[in-house]
C-alpha cells in the first residue's frame, strides 16, 4: 500500500468515521497541534533518557495519552466501534506528578526565561505548543463537544512541562535563568 493517497491533494482530509473536512477546519487544527505536541514531548523524552531521569517513563506514557487525545478531537460524529478513552485517572496522575517535581525545585518567586539546559529548553517549547494545543481545544469546545478531561489534561500537562523544566535545570547543576525586574 502507498503512503500517499491523493486523496488530500485537493485540501481535504477525513475525520474518524469518514467525514471530509478541509485541512484548516478547526478540529484538524485542533489534532494537528496536539500531533505537533507530541513530536516535542517524543524529542524530550529522548533528551531525558540520556540522563537517566525516571520521567522518561512518564512522558511515554504521556505520548500514549496524547494519541489517545487525538483520536477523540479527531472523532466528529458516532462511530460503530469503541475508540480509545483516556485512563480515568490521567488528570490526577498528572497532578500527583507535578507536586512531586514541585517538592524538588524551590518556590519560584520571579518568572522563568526559558533554557538553563538543552532539556529544560525543549520543555518550554513543548509547553507553548500544549498552550497552543489547548487553545485550539478551547475553540473547538465553543462549537462540538470535547470531552472536559481532554483541556483538562492539556492544561495539566503544560504545567507538568513547566516544573519538569525546572526539575532538569536544577538536578544537572545548572542554574535558572530568572525575569528579575
Amino acid at each position: 500500500m502507498a503512503l500517499y493517497t491523493k486523496t488530500g491533494d485537493k485540501g481535504t482530509t477525513s475525520l474518524v468515521g469518514g467525514t471530509r473536512v478541509l485541512k484548516c477546519h478547526i478540529r484538524v487544527e485542533a489534532y494537528g497541534t496536539v500531533d505537533e505536541l507530541n513530536s516535542h514531548v517524543g524529542l524530550l523524552a529522548e533528551m531525558i533518557r540520556s540522563y537517566d531521569d525516571p520521567q522518561f517513563q512518564f512522558l511515554k506514557k504521556v505520548q500514549f495519552n496524547l494519541f489517545i487525545i487525538q483520536t477523540l478531537l479527531a472523532t466528529e460524529k458516532e462511530v460503530p466501534y469503541s475508540l480509545p478513552q483516556l485512563p480515568a485517572d490521567a488528570v490526577e496522575t498528572m497532578e500527583r506528578s507535578i507536586d512531586a517535581l514541585q517538592a524538588k525545585v524551590p518556590q519560584l518567586r520571579y518568572f522563568v526565561i526559558p533554557g538553563g539546559n538543552l532539556a529544560s529548553a525543549q520543555c518550554h517549547v513543548a509547553r507553548t505548543v500544549c498552550r497552543r494545543a489547548e487553545r485550539c481545544i478551547v475553540s473547538l469546545a465553543q462549537q462540538a463537544p470535547v470531552d472536559d478531561d481532554i483541556c483538562r489534561y492539556v492544561n495539566r500537562l503544560s504545567d507538568f512541562l513547566f516544573v519538569l523544566s525546572r526539575h532538569l535545570v536544577i538536578s544537572q547543576g545548572n542554574e535558572e535563568s530568572l525575569y528579575i525586574n
